[in-house]
């Protein structure tokens, strides 16, 4: 007899387990359906020391949340395009969250490795007659219930006019 009350006390626990599990997973999914992205925009750069030859930033992003739920993160991963090629990399142990229908601002070391900034020094001289350089900004939120969340910016950067009006 007892034998068969632990096996319907295992089955139970297993059965419990599995609808937690799939109430957890359904609840989780439904944060999904309907969502719309966030919007992360650069809200400042500030140089800050690096060392050698390379060139480092503090990238201050604004993250705005236009959905109904709070998305919390506990880390910020950062990658810069100019031109099509890397430029700059940079994470954040940064934890918060990012309130429903609200913004927060997120800081991000960046880093320019020499050669990078030496390889889109040649490229800028050989945009000088467009004036235009096309850039891409990925990054990612990590953590949280729902895991990362990823987002993407991209433009083109004007160059100051190099025609300048002698006297």
């Amino acid at each position: 007899m007892s034998f068969f009350r632990a096996l319907l006390s295992g089955r139970s626990v297993r059965l419990t387990t599995i609808l937690a599990l799939v109430t957890l997973t359904l609840n989780g999914c439904a944060g999904f359906f309907g969502g719309d992205p966030m919007r992360v925009n650069v809200a400042g750069i500030e140089p800050i020391d690096g060392q050698g030859l390379e060139m480092r930033f503090n990238v201050k992003l604004r993250v705005q949340n236009p959905n109904d739920s709070a998305v919390n993160f506990n880390g910020v991963s950062l990658d810069l395009e100019l031109n099509g090629k890397p430029f700059a990399s940079g994470v954040s142990d940064q934890a918060g969250t990012v309130p429903r229908y609200g913004e927060t601002v997120v800081n991000v070391p960046l880093t320019v490795p020499a050669f990078a900034a030496i390889r889109q020094a040649f490229a800028f001289a050989g945009a000088t007659e467009s004036g235009q350089i096309p850039y891409i900004l990925r990054g990612k939120l990590a953590g949280g219930l729902t895991g990362t969340t990823r987002f993407i910016d991209q433009g083109t950067l004007s160059l100051p006019s190099s025609s300048m009006a002698l006297p």
